[in-house]
């Protein structure tokens, strides 16, 4: 193991630790905890205190078996914690406020402790001392002719219905086109492009243009495939993961990981070139976030196709 590896994954196993501290006393003392915190007098803080108690040892299990990214899981909860204390803070007077304002500060100071763990594990996973863009390559094959697989992806508002990151692509006229994605958290980001390289049925390039608010550049080459079976995709990205280490590791844990994304794209442009539709489970109808991947069943083709006509010819 990498040495910036196993030292993230013992800062993870420490604070998987302190989590299973922290769980087993909420859960075994919770009576001791209320008071400890200033809420005893609350009906409710028997209960909450048990439930982040069992959260804190899934934390602990998560962080002691799993990898070191699960520090986000910790950051997370305290992000919950945060406000709950404030609201209990703001309700309490004398000795009882004293004791929750003391809380408070405690677990603003775990948050600030976990927060760092979590950037200096992202920074160590990527090697380097500060964020920095992204580089990402991939490839596949897809079972139709090049100049067929080159018209469909050069139309560029057919990107979304395989990028499911991807809202909407409009095609502005010279090359310029106005971007719109789905961000972490039910966000939306949006950007304009322009075309950089194109050369039918070989290659299409792009980049996003100065002070977009996402900095990207790709392209796409397009090569028979050596088997005589189809065409070889291969995508290079260039991408400024807005919010740097930081915002790679949160879409990291919200299911939104770049280098997933683009693989999983890939498969789905395939479905579409192939099939006419993405195979994929009606439990995912409208994209790969983590909370939908929880109810995930069978894969399954699609009741309507995806875009008519997509092994026609292109556009």
């Amino acid at each position: 193991m990498h040495r910036s590896d196993a030292a993230a994954t013992r800062t993870a196993r420490a604070l998987g630790v302190t989590s299973l501290g922290l769980g087993a006393a909420a859960l075994l003392r919770t009576d001791t905890v209320a008071r400890l915190t200033g809420t005893d007098n609350s009906s409710t803080a028997p209960a909450v205190i048990r439930a982040v108690g069992a959260r804190e040892l899934l934390h602990a299990v998560a962080l002691l078996v799993g990898p070191p990214g699960m520090v986000w899981t910790r950051v997370a909860g305290d992000a919950m914690d945060l406000p709950v204390l404030e609201r209990a803070r703001r309700s309490r007077t004398g000795r009882r406020r004293r004791r929750t304002t003391a809380t408070l500060a405690a677990v603003a100071a775990i948050t600030a402790v976990d927060v760092w763990a979590a950037v200096a594990g992202a920074r160590r996973q990527h090697g380097r001392g500060r964020p920095g863009p992204l580089h990402l390559d991939a490839s596949i094959t897809v079972n139709k002719p090049v100049g067929e697989v080159y018209r469909f992806w050069h139309d560029f508002e057919n990107l979304p219905t395989f990028m499911l990151h991807l809202e909407s692509v409009t095609v502005d006229g010279d090359g310029r086109s106005h971007w719109t994605a789905h961000a972490p958290a039910g966000r939306t980001v949006e950007w304009h492009a322009e075309m950089t390289g194109d050369e039918p049925d070989r290659r299409i390039s792009w980049r996003s243009l100065p002070k977009s608010r996402v900095d990207n550049a790709g392209t796409v080459h397009f090569a028979p495939d050596p088997h005589g079976h189809g065409t070889e995709v291969r995508v290079s990205l260039h991408y400024d993961v807005p919010g740097g280490a930081l915002g790679r590791a949160v879409a990291k844990l919200l299911g939104e990981e770049p280098e997933q994304q683009v693989r999983d794209d890939l498969r789905r442009f395939k479905q579409v070139m192939e099939t006419g539709e993405v195979v994929r489970s009606d439990a995912l109808p409208l994209g790969t976030d983590a909370r939908h991947q929880l109810a995930q069943r069978p894969a399954q083709p699609q009741r309507e196709p995806v875009l008519q006509g997509a092994t026609g010819g292109g556009s």
